[in-house]
């Protein structure tokens, strides 16, 4: 089923949740455990990320450089493949335009449509230092709207390469927005018109980078209404749970951390910072549950167990 199809047909706000696969060599045991551990709050759907080609150089005993390219974490494709035969719940890959061909990103989304996967997340992606047109001379997708425009010509039947009887692909695409604006554009309102371009090319729902002030993604919403922008905007939670993340959050994800929060955190011992996300997530969770939000999107990392607190304690809720 589609997302915009469960989020259209649910009765109440639904909660979903979005993983990353193991590094290169690793178990998937890990990642299928998390999501052992999730069956029981019924998720309607489960992100899992994708990442880009890295690039790193080898100096060579002759004095040049040898350049190497390699994912870190491949096995998007795969482990979506295996959630959804496992456990029977919708999974939403995501594709990038960085790291990618246009005909690489063609030969998955086919592959998708085979496994019966329709829903994708169409993401730029980071650079890496990887540039696979210039080695290859082929073409690759700049911007998201880029890859979105792709992935609806796909839905009309239209393949990079003219083909007799193409048969249409059925995706649902997701986008992502960001309700303290993309730290690469000059202000919000520039944004939102940049998500409006991503939404009247095909896209179907926003999902929002993460946010620990509510007031943001309200504003940010509102906005997004204001300009024409009528598909569902999923927000998207992380939960604080060590003081170093009130540096590597911000610097990674280009999110603003609030100022009692980042207090009470500083001023806490170690231990003790996990019970204050909790309690500062799920009055978040609370107040989008209020505003009757289409689905409240978990991000998670290494571990679900505190995602399970609160989602465990809203249901106690409700």
């Amino acid at each position: 089923m589609k997302i915009v199809e469960l989020l259209d047909r649910a009765s109440e706000t639904l909660i979903s949740y979005e993983i990353i696969p193991p590094k290169r060599g690793g178990s998937v045991a890990q990642i299928m455990e998390i999501v052992a551990s999730l069956m029981e709050f019924e998720p309607p759907f489960i992100d899992v990320t994708s990442h880009s080609a890295q690039v790193y150089y080898e100096e060579m005993p002759d004095g040049t450089w040898r350049r190497h390219v390699k994912r870190k974490r491949p096995g998007t494709l795969g482990l979506c493949a295996a959630i959804k035969g496992r456990f029977g719940v919708e999974t939403v890959p995501h594709l990038l335009c960085r790291g990618f061909t246009r005909e690489e990103t063609e030969d998955a989304l086919i592959e998708l449509n085979y496994l019966g996967i329709h829903n994708v997340m169409a993401l730029r992606g980071d650079d890496n230092g990887f540039n696979k047109p210039v080695l290859f001379n082929r073409s690759r997708n700049e911007y998201a709207i880029d890859l979105v425009h792709q992935i609806a010509e796909m839905n009309r039947g239209r393949y990079l390469e003219e083909l007799i009887d193409a048969a249409p692909t059925d995706f649902c695409i997701g986008v992502a927005g960001y309700p303290e604006k993309h730290f690469e554009a000059p202000n919000l309102m520039w944004d939102i018109l940049n998500l409006k371009r991503k939404v009247d090319a095909g896209a179907h729902y926003v999902t929002t980078q993460m946010f620990f002030d509510n007031r943001a993604f309200f504003h940010f919403v509102e906005r997004c209404r204001d300009v024409g922008i009528t598909v569902p905007i999923i927000p998207g939670l992380k939960i604080l749970t060590s003081k170093k993340q009130l540096q590597t959050l911000p610097s990674r994800f280009h999110v603003e951390v609030p100022e009692a929060l980042a207090a009470e955190v500083e001023a806490a011992r170690d231990e003790q910072v996990p019970e204050i996300g909790i309690e500062w997530a799920l009055r978040q969770c609370e107040e989008l549950l209020n505003a009757q939000v289409p689905c409240i999107h978990f991000y998670i990392m290494q571990t679900a167990a505190h995602v399970k607190r609160v989602v465990g304690a809203l249901r106690k809720m409700a």
